[in-house]
């Protein structure tokens, strides 16, 4: 690595969050260029350049641009394997990608419309309580299925944690900060798992200054 990376996002974000936990597990030193969601910092020419569906985070390094959370985390673990963020095992890798996966299309729309009712309602386009109902009950869907594909580990795809925490425990978080956060906590394994992950060094140093 002749360059020091440079990650654009802005620390609020969740996925850049994620990001954000990566390279410090990996213990890979960057700079960050803030660009701001609800700012709409994200659509203006200069960012389109950079990703031109106006999403962050995107990283530039080793001479790439790599745009997606998972694309850029997959990179990570390639050029720094340790520690691992992966499981060693098949059958560990399938529950890890499956619930990326899993977060991505059906859970990060569902538990940020939990947050944004309470949080920033103006990014999920105003305070819709049938909206609201409907994401909490598809976070419980979500949140079963990941609880059930744990299969009693303490991590979402092992006994360590993966990729797939750092995925989820960013939206968490968020949640966590709602009048609904004991609903959506109280689906079976929740609540364990979310106390191993606030007690997590890398997740307590990433946490996003809201003040």
């Amino acid at each position: 690595m002749t360059e020091k990376p440079v990650l654009y996002g802005f620390d609020a974000s969740t996925y850049v969050r994620t990001v954000r936990m990566v390279l410090a597990d990996k213990g890979i030193a960057y700079d960050q260029v803030p660009v701001n969601v609800l700012a709409g910092e994200t659509r203006t020419p200069e960012h389109l350049a950079r990703h031109p569906f106006g999403k962050v985070p995107v990283l530039d390094i080793d001479g790439l641009r790599i745009r997606e959370t998972d694309a850029i985390c997959r990179y990570l673990e390639d050029i720094a394997p340790e520690p691992a963020l992966s499981p060693a095992d098949a059958k560990g890798r399938a529950r890890m990608n499956e619930a990326i996966g899993l977060i991505d299309s059906y859970g990060y729309g569902a538990l940020v419309g939990v947050a944004g009712y309470h949080l920033f309602p103006d990014l999920i386009g105003g305070q819709n309580e049938d909206a609201r109902k409907a994401a909490i009950d598809a976070s419980a869907t979500l949140l079963t299925l990941l609880m059930e594909n744990r299969n009693g580990a303490k991590w979402l795809a092992g006994d360590s944690p993966t990729l797939a925490d750092y995925f989820l425990a960013p939206i968490m978080f968020y949640v966590s900060l709602t009048p609904d956060a004991d609903q959506v906590l109280s689906t079976p394994g929740v609540a364990d798992w979310w106390e191993a992950m606030k007690a997590h060094d890398t997740f307590a140093k990433t946490e996003p200054d809201l003040g």
